[in-house]
């Protein structure tokens, strides 16, 4: 994978996520929230990648989300 496929993928199951929503609200889901969603996926995901980093490890870890 490229850098720039990796930036444009979707990161979130659309399906799950709208289901979550619709029980939790009975509200529907715009497409758009996908894009959103996965960008902040990808924020976090790098911030844990550096955390990883740091600590010398080449596994990222639950405890770099936190």
């Amino acid at each position: 994978m490229t850098e720039e496929t990796t930036a444009k993928d979707t990161l979130v199951v659309a399906s799950k996520t709208k289901d979550f929503i619709k029980a939790n609200s009975g509200m529907n889901t715009s497409a758009a929230v996908m894009e959103i969603l996965s960008e902040r996926v990808r924020n976090l995901c790098l911030q844990a990648i550096e955390r990883a980093k740091s600590e010398g490890r080449k596994t990222v870890m639950d405890r770099d989300f936190q």
